[in-house]
This record gives structure tokens, C-alpha cells and sequence, in this order.
């Protein structure tokens, strides 16, 4: 049990002295960048699956000897 006080005690003190913590502009500017990184990510995934999307649906339809197309 000793063992293990001891190791909240120096985690806390670690936390508290030697951690530098963010600024909040710093912590709010980091923030935004992962929102708009994430949005852009978003609607690179989602352009692509559309477009894979839609040429499967071609070529299934090319395909396809019940379609109507032919």
C-alpha cells in the first residue's frame, strides 16, 4: 500500500511541478486546427466514396444482363 500512495504522490507531483501546461489561446488555436483537419478529412472521405460509389454503380450496371439499360 505504501508502494502505491507513493506513486500518487510523485504522479501528482509530476502533474503539478514538471507538466507545462497550455496557454488558453494556445490550447483554443490547437483546437480550431484539429476541427477544420477534420471537417477537410471528412469531405476528402466522403468525395471519394462518392465517387467510388458511383463508378461500381457503372460498372454493375454495365454488368447487370437484367438491367434495363440495353
Amino acid at each position: 500500500m505504501d508502494r502505491f500512495l507513493l506513486s500518487v504522490k510523485e504522479s501528482y507531483n509530476e502533474l503539478i511541478n514538471k507538466v507545462t501546461w497550455p496557454t488558453w489561446p494556445n490550447l483554443l488555436s490547437s483546437t480550431i486546427t484539429v476541427l477544420i483537419a477534420s471537417v477537410i478529412l471528412t469531405l476528402i472521405i466522403f468525395a471519394m466514396d462518392s465517387v467510388s460509389n458511383t463508378g461500381l454503380d457503372t460498372v454493375y450496371d454495365f454488368f447487370d444482363p437484367n438491367s434495363s439499360n440495353g
